[in-house]
Order: C-alpha cells, then structure tokens, then sequence
C-alpha cells in the first residue's frame, strides 16, 4: 500500500462553519461548535482518511479584525497555518451578507502558492441562483481552482470535497496513527468541551471575557479520568451567572460536558468544575499557552 500525506487549511471569516467541516470530513467531532462566532480559538488538527491517504486538516480561528491581544493571537494563528498546507479552502456562509471579513480572507490568500477552493457552506439554506450569483461574485475577485457547495452540517456535498482532497494528498508516511483523529491532547480537549457547554447554556448572557483552563487531569486505578478545571471570568457578575441560582448553571454544564467527554473518551469521568474571577486573566502568558496561541504583542 502506497500512503499519501498532506495539509489542508481551513480558513475562513468567524461562523462560516469551518469547525463543522473538520469534523464532518474527520468524521467525528474533534473541535468545538457553537452559533457563536470567534468559537474555535486556537488551530487545531483533525486528522481524515479515506482509503490510503490521510488528510490533516488545520481548522483556524475566524480570521477577522483583532483589537485585543487574544484576538491578534488568534488570527496570527489562522494566517500561520497557511505554511504547511497543500491546499487552503477558504469556507463562506453562502447564506450571509459577503462582508468585509470576507474580503479580508480573500486578500489574505490571494497572492499564496497554494491550490485555493471556495467552499460556499449552507448551500440548503440558499436559492440556487443567488448560490451562482455569490460563487461567480467570489471567483471574479480571486481566481480559486475550483468551487464546492456543501451543507456542512448536514454532510451534503462533503464526501465529493473528501475525495478531491484525497487525490491532491502527495505520496507520503502518516503522520498519525490510522486511529487518531486529533493532535490535541485530552486535557485541551477536556477544556474545550467544558467551553462549548458555557457558550451553548449561556448564550447572549455569557461574555467573551471567559476561558477554561484543565489544572488536573489524571487516571483514577479503575481507569476512568479525573479531571479538575477553572473556569475564568472577569468579573463577579459573570462569575454569578455561570454559577446559576443555588448553583444550578454549573451543574448542568458539567454535566452535559462530562457525558459529552465520556462519550468521545470511551470511559467513566469525574469532572469538577470550579469558577474564579481572574481580572484581565487574557493578559496572561500561561493561559496562551494552555490555548496552544503564540504570545503577540
């Protein structure tokens, strides 16, 4: 059997639905998803196969305009990414305005050696003229290799975008093991599961001025996972409405997140979720690092 290997970068403005894409062509989840836009906060790998090839896909922070410094973090990781891909498909919300963070991304592509496709996601959600209309509006403006329309949520058009991806892949060993599916190891993951649950329980309410931070992770004799989290907030009033009433919101965060983890791990999981009001906690070089984001400046 000859292996092939290869990158591809996933790029795209905040909420195009990159991170469901990773996971629809992984075919598992490996990152986190939620209707809020600036979800996916660091570049995480997803690893798919399909026969002898295997496809590593960098899923990016939405590249947008940063002011604070965890928003420059955050899009200097999704611009860096760039450097080892074969391919980049830059993802837009076909059913959205194409606004100025689009253009950004396209300006950001536009003069990279890289084969470049559009994929234009939440196609079941748009008319197919006007679904022409963005597609020949997109291509005028940048000349891309090809153009896909998938339903990244549903999985409409993915197998299709999987297949050509494939055969773009050069020869080459794995980098991965044929069962792995992610190169985060289990206590990001574990925080970034508790995170989605405060992004899909809270939704207007919480802020952006949170993070979650594993400080134990641990194999109990029985072989189940210990794990002990922080839950950073800025203020006390966040801190209030993370706890709930009579601790009610924290409970039922953790315990969506623990059947969630305990789902994808494959074993038992006591999970302990304590929240800490941390001022300024996103000028802190230690929390970068547990994200996995370089420090900017």
């Amino acid at each position: 059997m000859t292996q092939r290997c290869g990158f591809v970068a996933v790029v795209g403005a905040p909420n195009a639905g990159k991170s469901t894409l990773v996971n629809a062509l992984v075919g598992q989840k490996v990152a986190i998803v939620s209707p809020k836009a600036q979800t996916t906060r660091t570049r995480l790998m997803g690893v798919a196969m399909d026969g002898d090839t295997q496809i590593i896909l960098i899923d990016t922070p939405g590249i947008f305009a940063p002011n604070r410094r965890l928003d420059r973090a955050m899009v200097a990781a999704a611009w860096g990414s760039l450097e080892e891909a074969e391919a980049i498909l830059v993802m837009v919300d076909a059913a959205a305005k194409l606004t100025g963070r689009v253009e950004r991304v396209l300006e950001g592509v536009a003069g990279r050696p890289e084969k470049k496709y559009l994929v234009l996601n939440k196609v079941d959600l748009v008319k197919k003229d006007k679904l022409l209309t963005i597609a020949t509006e997109l291509n005028s403006r940048l000349a891309f290799d090809e153009t896909f329309f998938i339903a990244a949520s549903s999985g409409d058009g993915v197998p299709e975008l999987k297949a050509h991806l494939a055969a773009l892949m050069p020869e080459g060993p794995w980098h991965f093991p044929e069962d792995e599916v992610s190169d985060a190891p289990e206590r990001m993951l574990a925080a970034e599961i508790t995170r989605e649950q405060l992004y899909r329980q809270l939704h207007e309410e919480l802020p952006y001025q949170s993070t979650v931070e594993t400080e134990l992770f641990k194999t109990r004799p029985d072989g189940s996972a210990e794990i002990h989290q922080q839950i950073f907030v800025a203020r006390d009033t966040q801190r209030a409405i993370v706890l709930g009433k009579g601790g009610s919101r924290i409970k039922e965060i953790g315990a969506k997140a623990r059947a969630e983890l305990a789902e994808l791990m494959g074993r038992k999981v006591h999970l302990f979720l304590h929240v800490k009001v941390k001022e300024n906690w996103d000028e802190d070089r230690s929390v970068y690092r547990d994200m996995g984001l370089d420090w900017v400046d």
